[in-house]
């Protein structure tokens, strides 16, 4: 009688390589990707109204950076894994709302989509610190990027097109490629995280860590960093079609530009060994100086228009630079106990940017005109050009002694 034995990966899985979570990435990347062009002309066609689709994306802004907040709450008492697919299950619930059509489904979809997004990668970074160690964060990043060129270059493009030969065509194509994140992901089998401390007492109120952020000032450093390189991608993203527009250089310029520029993540392995022959240091004073020269660049010359959308171009490469290696600061910074929380304070960035950019846009443009957004985002990069200064010069290599990573130097 011979003896049945179960085989080694069902009874244990695998850790999950930085492949893995890179292809995870690039799931998520699609089902966004082919949406972000499309739910703007969505809204409006939905509402009719320019300054109402402006306000709803501020409310769903609020809502995203609440939610966000209270994900490590909710997670004391929903597991990781199903927190996770509870995301996964709000981007296929927004893409049907959405494909259902009338105003309230697409308004409702959006903030449907804009909450999953914030719970996913809450989630994600906290599995990225539990599996992947600080030194291969780099890697991580670049592998992530690199699976997402993808769905960030052709999505905009393809999304917009396929809604002009079928509306529901874009909604579609999301909603089948977040059921098959959600497969993925099981298979992966990250489960609920790497347990680091058992929980005593009650849940703590969600906003009860922010106090321990803001006493770290290497987190926020790091978070500034996320937050100014994300007010770039606004601009970007938002305010040069206003000025190809305004400029006669046409409405679909922006879209075109946006996926060309998009199409740099294929290069991610090749930024990556750029920036691992420097410091991480050099390499994000880099990325911040030479991006808010450009952005001041493209305001000095807006009398110029094809130069100054060159300006912009050049100025949006090295975001895509930045967008590599600025995000390791914080990510270096956190401490394993807190790896669920300070993942929701990070991924609040993109919330507090999408409040902060057009906010402060809207004063800038009673006095200036479009070009002068340009000039305050390029100020505000090289605000960061100045905090990265305080970086520690070994940040990111492998330690040679037994002495802590420190990330910011003393005064």
């Amino acid at each position: 009688m011979h003896e049945r034995r179960i085989p080694e990966w069902v009874r244990h899985a695998p850790a999950p390589s930085v492949r893995d979570f890179g292809i995870l990435a690039g799931s998520e990347a699609i089902v966004r990707g082919i949406l972000i062009s499309v739910f703007p002309l969505a809204m409006y066609r939905a509402l009719g109204d320019a300054s109402s689709v402006s306000f709803l994306y501020f409310l769903v802004g609020i809502i995203s950076l609440l939610v966000g907040l209270m994900v490590p709450f909710l997670i004391r008492f929903i597991p990781r894994r199903w927190a996770y697919s509870v995301g996964c299950a709000m981007f296929i619930g927004s893409a049907l709302l959405a494909i259902e059509g009338s105003p309230e489904a697409v308004v409702s979809a959006l903030a449907l989509n804009t909450v999953a997004t914030v719970i996913t990668f809450v989630c994600f970074n906290a599995y990225v610190l539990d599996y992947i160690s600080k030194i291969e964060l780099g890697r991580c990043e670049t592998s992530r990027m690199f699976y997402s060129a993808l769905g960030w270059t052709g999505g905009p493009i393809a999304g917009v097109l396929l809604m002009e030969l079928w509306a529901p065509a874009p909604f579609a194509i999301s909603a089948v490629a977040a059921m098959a994140m959600l497969a993925l992901f099981w298979r992966m089998r990250l489960g609920n995280g790497k347990l680091i401390t058992k929980a005593r007492g009650p849940a703590k109120n969600p906003l009860a860590f922010l106090p321990r952020f803001f006493a770290q000032p290497r987190l926020i450093a790091g978070y500034l960093f996320a937050m100014i390189r994300s007010c770039g991608w606004w601009i970007y993203v938002v305010y040069l079609p206003i000025f190809a527009i305004e400029n006669g250089l046409g409405d679909q310029l922006g879209g075109i530009l946006l996926s060309c520029t998009n199409a740099m993540l294929l290069a991610a392995p090749l930024i990556l060994r750029w920036v691992q022959a420097r410091s991480l240091k050099v390499a994000v004073r880099i990325g911040f100086a030479a991006a808010g020269g450009c952005f001041v660049l493209a305001s000095v010359i807006a009398g110029w228009p094809v130069a100054a959308v060159m300006a912009l171009v050049l100025g949006s490469a090295w975001l895509i630079v930045l967008d590599i290696c600025a995000g390791l600061p914080f990510l270096m910074a956190v401490k394993p106990s807190e790896r669920t929380e300070m993942s929701a304070i990070y991924s609040s960035y993109r919330d507090v940017a999408g409040i902060l950019t057009p906010g402060i846009a809207s004063f800038v443009l009673l006095a200036t005109p479009v070009a002068g957004v340009f000039a305050a985002g390029g100020m505000a990069l090289f605000g960061a050009w100045v905090v990265a200064a305080r970086l520690h010069p070994r940040l990111g290599r492998p330690r040679l002694a037994l002495q802590p990573e420190t990330l910011v130097e003393p005064s």
